[in-house]
C-alpha cells in the first residue's frame, strides 16, 4: 500500500493498545442551520426531552457510558471537492446531534440495538431528523480514552477515503502534529464492525479543554495546511471534523469501567 506522507518535524503520537469496548454511534441532522448559530427552539426542546432516556440507557448492565452531544462548530478540514466528486458514494457529514454509547464489548454494541431503551431513543431521534447515521464500531487506535466527565470541546471527525486501507496509516502519521501543536490529550478511533455501514471508514473522537487550546493552531499554523491537510489530499482522504459540546443529562450519566 502506497501511502503518500509529506515530511513533518512532529513526533509520532504516543499510542496505547486499543481498548476492548464496543461503540454504538447514532448521528443525526436535526437543524440545517450552521452549528455556530443558536439551535432552533424545536431542537432545544427535543434534546431536553430525551436526556432522561440517555441517562437510563447508561444504567444498562452492558453499557459503560452513554453521552449526548450537540454540534457547536465545523472545524477546518479537507475534502469538500473530493466529496462532491464522490456524490452518491458518500454523503457529507452534517450531523448536529450525536448519541455515543460505549458498551462492554463490540457484541454488546450490536445487541443494544434490539433493546427497548435504545430503540425508543432511535425512533424519536429519527423522527426529529432529516438524516441519521448509525454504526456499531470498535476502537482500533487510541491516544487515550476520551474523558466525558469534564467540560471540554469534543470532536467527531468523519473520515472518507477512496482507499479505506490508507485511513489508519494516515491518521497515525498526522496524529503527532495534533499532540505536538495543540496538546491533544486524548483520542479514540472507531472502525465499523464487519457488516456495518462503512460510508465513513473511521471516525475519530477526541477532546480539548477549550477552543483556544487548539483552534488558533488550525487557523494560523502554516504546517496544518502544509502537512496535515496536504497528507489528506495526497491520499484521497476527506476529513469532516465537527466540534460538539456534551449535553447534560438528568439524572447524571452513569459511567462504569468495563470488566
Amino acid at each position: 500500500m502506497n501511502v503518500q506522507q509529506p515530511l513533518s518535524d512532529t513526533r509520532t503520537a504516543p499510542l496505547k493498545a486499543p481498548n476492548r469496548n464496543g461503540y454504538l454511534l447514532l448521528a443525526a441532522t436535526v437543524d440545517t442551520r450552521p452549528p455556530f448559530l443558536p439551535s432552533s427552539r424545536r431542537k432545544r426542546a427535543f434534546l431536553a426531552s430525551i436526556t432522561d432516556q440517555v441517562a437510563e440507557l447508561a444504567r444498562l448492565s452492558q453499557v459503560t457510558q452513554a453521552d449526548l452531544f450537540e454540534a457547536q462548530l465545523v472545524a477546518p478540514g479537507m475534502g469538500r471537492r473530493l466529496l462532491r466528486q464522490r456524490s452518491g458514494a458518500v454523503t457529507p457529514a452534517r450531523f448536529d446531534v450525536v448519541l455515543l454509547v460505549e458498551t462492554t464489548d463490540p457484541a454488546a454494541a450490536i445487541a443494544l440495538r434490539d433493546l427497548a431503551a435504545y430503540k425508543s431513543i432511535h425512533a424519536r431521534l429519527t423522527a426529529a431528523s432529516r438524516r441519521t447515521y448509525e454504526v456499531a464500531a470498535r476502537n482500533v487506535r487510541r491516544i487515550a480514552d476520551v474523558d466525558h466527565g469534564r467540560p471540554s470541546v469534543f470532536l467527531f471527525n468523519y473520515f472518507y477515503a477512496d482507499d479505506p486501507e490508507k485511513l489508519l496509516p494516515v491518521w497515525e502519521h498526522t496524529a503527532g502534529w495534533f499532540v505536538d501543536k495543540t496538546a491533544l490529550p486524548d483520542s479514540t478511533v472507531f472502525e465499523p464492525l464487519p457488516g456495518q455501514p462503512a460510508e465513513y471508514g473511521i471516525i475519530n473522537h477526541a477532546s480539548w479543554p477549550h477552543f483556544r487550546t487548539f483552534l488558533p493552531h488550525l487557523a494560523l499554523r502554516p504546517s496544518f495546511r502544509r502537512f496535515v491537510l496536504a497528507t489528506f489530499a495526497a491520499n484521497g482522504i476527506a476529513a469532516q471534523p465537527i466540534l460538539y459540546r456534551r449535553v447534560a443529562t438528568h439524572p447524571a450519566t452513569v459511567t462504569r469501567s468495563a470488566p
